[in-house]
């Protein structure tokens, strides 16, 4: 059984900054990409950034130069900084893990319960 568990959501002010953590913990072979997700209401689940196993970065346009994504593979947790919040990063964010159970069983998708992100304006 393998876990996301997230934390860090919380209410800011415009101009905030918060930094949203995620530990992935269980019968973990091994993990791959790991990325943020968020969803509006009333939008799509979009891609707000990933990272690789070897560190690679990407993120969605909207964000870039404002949130930085990380990972710490010995604790199996990728983070999200994210700065100059605008009330149009309000979302739940979710965190996503592409997991290896063992050298057989690859590629699992794992999804963290979301942790609510608002920004006032």
């Amino acid at each position: 059984q393998v876990q996301l568990v997230e934390s860090g959501g919380g209410l800011v002010q415009a101009g905030g900054s918060l930094r949203l953590s995620c530990a992935a913990s269980g019968s973990i072979f091994s993990i791959n990409a790991m990325g943020w997700y968020r969803q509006a209401p009333g939008k799509q689940r979009e891609l707000v950034a990933a990272i690789t196993s070897g560190g690679s970065t990407n993120y969605t346009d909207s964000v870039k130069g404002r949130f930085t994504i990380s990972r710490d593979n010995a604790k199996n947790t990728v983070y999200l900084q994210m700065n100059s919040l605008k009330p149009e990063d309000t979302a739940v964010y979710y965190c996503h893990a592409d997991i290896d159970l063992s050298w057989y069983q690859s590629g699992y998708d794992y999804w963290g319960q979301g942790t609510q992100v608002t920004v006032s304006s």
